[in-house]
């Protein structure tokens, strides 16, 4: 096969912007590898760049790919890579935006080998869900028997936040919609219904010793003011809110190692976390997956399957 298809968009925008284009398959150079991609996640970050309110902080050249999670099959090797062979199933992830299409090229260094246990949909949804949970748990440094809230508690990262931390031996507030309910309290959390007067309630649930922000800057504001210590506090989103306030902003790029990845693909292959895998769509449909997305009421991932 010489040529592919990829999501692409010219200019920032709605999810209108969003189009397949046909491209040369590209070579991997030294230290590369060309996966075929079976599976692909989205994310809301990726929503945030393509409309450019992230440019300031992620910039990027336009006409640009989109996604950084992808599991597939090894297609081919550039010079120098010995950690796989041609046909090896994998996941991991691209820092060029550039796992929505049928191929990519990333570095080896940034792939592991798909645990046998681990669906494609798992495996091309793990790496931004998997290590931002990894992370914002690692930021606030929970001790068993601590209270921890947890805002988007059933999100694609919360539904991972709230397992690891009652991994942890912690007692967990998890901020969602009624919706939610009985998947939160099958997993051992206590829900918490966010809305008018979410400020109470998390008084009543609580007192909580660390708060882990999935939403926005509204939620470290309310940390802050229930007065919780601004280094018991990380955000994934809120990065300018976290610089007023001193709490701490830690997300997947903090813990995108191949230790990392592999550790949460272990824990999911083998069940003792789960991953929620909420819809799939082919790739071209991508605007549709977007639109699902961001609704921000889905529990779990959305993948693309190319």
């Amino acid at each position: 096969m010489t040529t592919m298809h990829a999501v692409r968009f010219d200019r920032y925008g709605d999810r209108d912007v969003l189009y397949i284009a046909e491209l040369p398959v590209p070579e991997p150079a030294a230290g590369e590898v060309l996966v075929a991609v079976k599976a692909a996640g989205i994310n809301p970050g990726e929503a945030a760049i393509r409309q450019g309110l992230m440019h300031e902080r992620f910039p990027g050249t336009l006409p640009s790919g989109q996604g950084s999670d992808l599991a597939g099959v090894v297609a081919a090797l550039g010079e120098g890579v010995t950690d796989f062979q041609v046909g090896d199933e994998v996941l991991g992830y691209s820092w060029q935006r550039s796992s929505q299409a049928t191929h990519v090229v990333v570095p080896a260094s940034q792939l592991i080998p798909k645990p046998a246990g681990l669906s494609w949909e798992q495996a091309g949804a793990l790496y931004v869900v998997g290590c931002t949970a990894y992370a914002a748990v690692r930021a606030v440094d929970p001790k068993p028997g601590e209270t921890v809230a947890v805002s988007a508690a059933a999100g694609g990262v919360g539904t991972l936040v709230v397992q690891l931390l009652r991994r942890r031996g912690v007692r967990v507030l998890g901020i969602a919609s009624p919706a939610n309910d009985e998947w939160l309290t099958a997993h051992g959390v206590i829900p918490v219904h966010y809305g008018d007067g979410i400020a109470e309630r998390l008084q009543e649930a609580g007192p909580a010793d660390a708060f882990i922000d999935l939403f926005g800057p509204q939620y470290v504001q309310l940390t802050v003011d229930l007065g919780i210590p601004p280094d018991r506090i990380d955000t994934i989103i809120a990065f300018d809110k976290a610089a007023e306030l001193g709490a701490k902003a830690e997300g997947s790029m903090a813990a995108s190692t191949r230790e990392v990845l592999t550790e949460m693909a272990g824990l999911v292959a083998s069940g003792e976390v789960e991953l929620p895998i909420a819809a799939t769509y082919p790739l071209d449909r991508v605007a549709d997956a977007f639109a699902e997305l961001e609704q921000r009421h889905t529990r779990g991932k959305i993948v693309l399957l190319p």
